[in-house]
């Protein structure tokens, strides 16, 4: 990995994405093997660019004097959710055959809705991921 992909940008800003999980090294190790993700920092936080975007994969914890009344957790209840990944692919059925086969599992195939074909897949802690092939483009 080059340093220099780090995300802390020296002009602007970039966006990554935080996930509270309850094992660092099996959700590294998860998005290393189904989406090839390039890990910078190992562990405490986990950061790692995953295609043409960055992950925080951290443990939970209680409020600190910054979100004196946030704590983070894993989702507790996986069929609720506020807010997801959502990975555009140029190809469903072949990321569904390839990831399938890597040990994701989909909650369904994929599904033609319609502007899309889509199929969800969740990570160790239950997070959802959105996987959708767009259809139509913006004319």
């Amino acid at each position: 990995m080059n340093p220099d992909d780090f995300p802390a940008p020296k002009d602007g800003f970039v966006i990554t994405h935080f996930l509270v999980v309850s094992d660092q090294d099996r959700s590294r190790e998860f998005y290393k093997k189904i989406f090839d993700g390039k890990v910078l920092i190992e562990r405490d936080p986990v950061i790692m660019k995953v295609a043409n975007t960055w992950l925080i994969l951290n443990a939970g914890g209680g409020p600190t004097d910054d979100k004196p009344t946030v704590t983070l957790t894993t989702p507790p209840d996986p069929n609720r959710t506020s807010a997801f990944l959502n990975i555009r692919v140029a190809d469903i059925q072949k990321v569904y055959k390839e990831w399938s086969a890597k040990g994701a599992t989909f909650l369904t195939e994929p599904k033609v809705h319609s502007a899309e074909i889509r199929a969800y897949i969740r990570d160790p802690d239950g997070h959802l991921i959105e996987v959708g092939q767009s259809t139509r483009r913006p004319s």
